[in-house]
């Protein structure tokens, strides 16, 4: 585990809610590969990275939707060559990142 957020969840309040965001599955050429994780606090915030970017955006815009529905889920972020162009990314993979709801 990231030494990190290993600690953020260790000095986390009692009741504070927040996201833990693991890859656990790649394909292509990814930012980081599986087992990378991070934090999503209810604000916003982030600890540690899944590889920034847009798709470390779209994976904390995700979080936050887990924080509200409180279950965990599977999120697939595409990379691919066409959508890596359109935002001007070098990656060209796919990313799967569990979401856990933690408080």
């Amino acid at each position: 585990m990231d030494m990190a957020v290993l600690e953020a969840i260790n000095k986390a309040v009692p009741g504070e809610r927040m996201v833990l965001a693991t890859i656990v599955r790649t394909w292509g050429s990814t930012p980081r590969k599986s087992g990378a994780q991070m934090l999503v606090y209810p604000d916003g915030r982030i600890v540690g990275t899944i590889g920034g970017g847009c798709g470390e955006a779209e994976v904390r815009q995700q979080a936050l939707g887990v924080l509200d529905r409180g279950r965990p889920e599977v999120y697939r972020v595409d990379l691919t060559r066409e959508v890596a162009e359109d935002e001007g990314m070098v990656c060209g993979g796919i990313m799967e990142v569990f979401l856990e709801p933690i408080d």
